[in-house]
């Protein structure tokens, strides 16, 4: 997802493939170890925002450095070309376009440092780096900070990070805590340190950016005590031992010995310091780093081995490198007692389940949430009653929420979808609280729900960004998911209601063009119209981009223009490349024609020539994709990675299967990028995959079974995987035109 302000303007409208590269990836010792298939460093040049540091899966720390300077490329704090560090702090976003977190900025000192403070607010960047002198794993971060001679390593558990310093001799050594640094869109509102005795301080940052009230507490232990602590409030030394304001710091003072290491928790919490303070002595009781590490390793081995492959060693770092994207987000928000700051602003417990957020829904509806009923069903039940308690607190589901915020941001009600599939692939929920929740949430008076309730289409707006094409074809879209909740809950009128809203994406349907269009209030479609340009009528895309988006009656929309000019259209998509002259969505990269896989409305498109019996060309067209829009680089994203939608959207297409409606259980199937995938379900079975005659050049599909019998569709149902067993494909270099859609 992709955000607008004042940044934009420094985004690059050439991108149109990712980079190939190399770089410093850390070393395993264990055979055949998952995680050192990973790069963590993937993502973080180019568009793809995401950062290097350390987490572990859905973890509510993010503990990670920052470069500490603004930016669009540095969104997620780090940028892989920048030569500095300011500091590490404990929130991040992974790959958005939103400018926000940055709580709590640790950084060792020492009397080596020519650099300084600015008096008060964000840093000036302290200290050199080289990635010669960076390594980084899952779980694990560190890098030679050579202003100082310091080296600093990093890990985490769930809700507390974890810092170690190796100091060279010195009498200055310090370690600051600077809780006025601010960084993008993010500001201090409150913040407050407090001195408990010399090895512990507490305290809270209250900060407002993209979400409006943010709140970290946190409790902060250091393995040694330190000689004198300063305290600094709005930029003023303070002999006291508690400081609050705008912008406070403090600054332990250290005399240390040659490669004397120090180490830091740092325990977080959005609902209280007694809540932070718990975490602490629950996840990380002992002073025992290398053991830390070691678990967040262990940890993400575990998820890691949700879906084991073989093939290339290129393949599985590609593969697990996305992999590990995906379970970056959502992050937890509850305590280890149930504690977390609600988006209503006050103090709740979620009770049996942990409280998760960070839903970048616009993105993630699409195939990340549809990876995560596969391989992640436990924390999935969760996520839907996140859903149901943020609909407790605020009367609607979140449509974009973060640190206990709902941010309102892009379009749709897409935890609709979400909330409708782990139902029909039993996952357990309320069902009727659920149902109700959706109904609210597509009723509300806003977001132009209400004129679209009215209309059957949102008007064109003479003012700012409307995007009422693109709002019309997602609401209809979670129309239709609410009809078949509805429907499987005997809700005979309320699936009546939606199933007819369901069809409104016919109203904007242009019959002369052949495009969705955008109408004013009095139903006349608005002139001049062009297609291929971006307008904002569009959300972050274009008429091209946004056409298919019809992902419940595909063939509805094949019958309303004709299957052959559906064909026409289809094809062209992936050919019709733009002019320099165009006047393209800012974010249109990795572009295949007019196809824009940097960014996601137009992702399940290459998969709909199984809707309409060409089935070699959705191959073609996936394995041409991930060939040219992935890598391991550090530019390996061609778009921003979207908190694990561009990641799922690999995953899923090296396994040979897609979601085309991320809500009905049926993923559209294609050849496997990998020569096999086993997927460890969370009922204890397994689901394998296999090929014959695996390779670059063999991208075809001639024929399949499944369970040893022979298979000829071309979609394969959840209910069919969640069984176990093993779908097997021949493959070959020339394409199996017989294979056809089952009708």
């Amino acid at each position: 997802m992709k955000y607008y302000s004042y940044f934009l303007v420094l985004v690059s409208l050439s991108i149109s493939s990712c980079k190939e590269g190399k770089i410093q990836r850390s070393e395993s010792s264990a055979k055949e170890k998952l995680t050192s298939y990973v790069n963590t460093f993937t993502g973080t040049d180019g568009p793809g925002n995401t950062y290097p540091g350390a987490v572990v899966p859905f973890g509510m720390v993010q503990l990670s450095p920052d470069n500490g300077l603004p930016g669009w490329d540095r969104i997620a704090g780090y940028f892989y070309p920048d030569s500095t560090i300011a500091g590490f702090s404990h929130t991040h976003l992974s790959g958005t376009g939103a400018g926000d977190m940055y709580d709590l900025l640790v950084m060792p000192m020492n009397s080596r440092f020519t650099e300084s403070l600015t008096p008060e607010g964000p840093y000036r960047p302290y200290s050199k780096f080289s990635h010669d002198k960076e390594k980084a794993s899952p779980g694990y971060y560190s890098v030679d900070l050579l202003s100082s001679g310091i080296k600093a390593e990093l890990t985490t558990t769930a809700r507390v990070g974890y810092h170690q310093y190796t100091f060279p001799k010195d009498d200055k050594s310090q370690i600051i805590l600077d809780l006025g640094y601010s960084l993008n869109w993010d500001a201090p509102v409150d913040t407050q340190i407090t001195i408990e005795d010399n090895q512990t301080i507490s305290g809270y940052r209250k900060s407002k950016g993209w979400a409006a009230d943010q709140r970290i507490y946190f409790v902060m232990k250091f393995s040694k005590p330190f000689d004198k602590a300063q305290l600094f409030e709005n930029a003023k030394e303070k002999n006291a031992q508690s400081v609050n304001g705008k912008f406070t710091r403090i600054i332990a003072n250290y005399n240390t010995k040659e490669q004397e290491k120090i180490q830091v928790k740092v325990a977080l919490s959005s609902a209280s310091i007694a809540g932070a303070r718990k975490n602490l002595e629950t996840e990380l009781p002992n002073w025992d780093f290398e053991k830390t590490v070691q678990e967040a390793d262990a940890s993400w081995e575990t998820y890691l081995s949700k879906i084991t492959i073989k093939g290339t060693k290129e393949q599985k770092e590609l593969f697990y490198t996305n992999l590990y994207h995906v379970f970056l987000t959502p992050s937890l928000l509850s305590d280890v007692e149930g504690d977390y700051k609600g988006a209503d602003g006050k103090v709740h417990k979620a009770v049996g389940y942990n409280k998760y957020d960070t839903f970048s829904l616009w993105d993630t509806f699409r195939a990340a949430h549809p990876l995560y009923t596969l391989i992640a069903s436990k924390e999935t039940e969760d996520m839907v009653k996140s859903f149901l308690s943020h609909y407790d607190e605020t009367g609607l589901l979140p449509v974009w929420s973060l640190a206990g915020n709902e941010t309102n941001m892009m379009i749709g009600y897409h935890a609709v979808p979400v909330i409708v599939d782990a139902y029909f692939k039993g996952i357990p929920i309320d069902a009727k609280k659920a149902l109700e929740a959706c109904v609210a949430s597509a009723t509300v008076n806003g977001r132009q729900i209400d004129t679209y309730m009215k209309l059957g289409y949102v008007p064109t707006s003479e003012e700012g960004e409307s995007w009422s094409v693109s709002k019309t074809l997602e609401y209809a879209y979670d129309d239709w998911c609410i009809a078949q909740l509805a429907e499987a809950l005997n809700e005979t009128a309320i699936k009546e209601q939606f199933s007819k809203r369901a069809m409104n994406w016919k109203n904007l349907y242009d019959s002369k063009s052949t495009f969705f269009r955008p109408k004013n209030d009095k139903g006349v479609f608005e002139s001049p119209f062009s297609p291929k340009e971006y307008t904002r009528e569009f959300c972050e895309s274009n008429a091209w981009q946004y056409f298919f988006f019809v992902p419940h009656d595909i063939d509805g929309l094949v019958k309303t223009m004709g299957k052959e000019r559906f064909t026409q259209k289809l094809d062209s998509m992936f050919t019709y490349y733009p002019k320099a002259t165009d006047k393209l969505p800012i974010f249109s990269t990795g572009m295949i024609g007019q196809y824009a896989h940097g960014n996601e409305p137009s992702h399940h498109v290459s998969y709909l020539y199984n809707n309409i019996g060409q089935p070699w060309k959705t191959q073609e067209m996936v394995r041409k994709i991930i060939d040219t829009q992935y890598s391991t680089a550090p530019d390996g994203y061609c778009g921003n990675e979207d908190c694990g939608q561009m990641s799922a959207w690999l995953v899923c297409s090296s396994i040979g299967m897609y979601p085309i409606n991320p809500a009905n259980g049926i993923y559209s199937i294609t050849s496997p990028f990998v020569k096999e995938a086993s997927i460890a379900l969370e009922n204890g079975k397994k689901f394998n995959i296999t090929t014959e005659n695996q390779s670059k050049e063999n991208c075809y599909i001639q024929s399949m079974t499944l369970n040893g019998k022979p298979f000829s569709d071309l979609t394969i149902s959840h209910k069919q995987i969640a069984a176990g067993g093993n779908l097997h494909f021949v493959l070959g270099d020339k394409p199996n035109k017989s294979l056809s859609r089952k009708q």
